[in-house]
């Protein structure tokens, strides 16, 4: 959520190119904010309006997800705690999984991404089908 704007800028254009892409409601109110406010209204949600199980809602029914990892602390291509659930959830659900970038080199949880076989499409949107 902390890439909102890129976020609704790949949504358009996936939308654009006839698949039905769409974001939670929970995006709406970190536009045009800062980080340091959008890092705010992300715990808020995360505690006080149960965004994981908001997330696990929106999901149902789709058949495929698009994890937009871009650079984030210092790290390459960086997945968070929350996206890595939803990735799993997506596994569990037997939907596609599509990250924009390669899996980030990040202990602990690499292995467990490439376990669940994303394809990598390098922001080429020709590779989700």
């Amino acid at each position: 959520m902390q890439f909102v704007d890129r976020m609704i800028e790949i949504r358009d254009e996936l939308v654009k190119r006839g698949h039905d892409a769409f974001l939670t409601n929970l995006h709406d109110s970190l536009i045009g904010k800062t980080e340091e406010e959008r890092e705010r209204i992300k715990l808020y949600q995360k505690y006080e309006k149960d965004a994981i199980r908001v997330f696990w809602r929106a999901m149902q029914g789709a058949d495929a997800v698009l994890v937009l990892n871009l650079d984030k602390n210092g790290i390459k291509n960086y997945i968070g705690g929350n996206t890595l659930m939803e990735i799993g959830f997506a596994h569990v659900l037997n939907q596609k999984i599509f990250l924009w970038n390669p899996v980030p080199d990040i202990s602990y949880y690499k292995t467990e991404i490439e376990a669940m076989k994303p394809v990598i499409i390098n922001g080429d949107f020709s590779k989700i089908k």
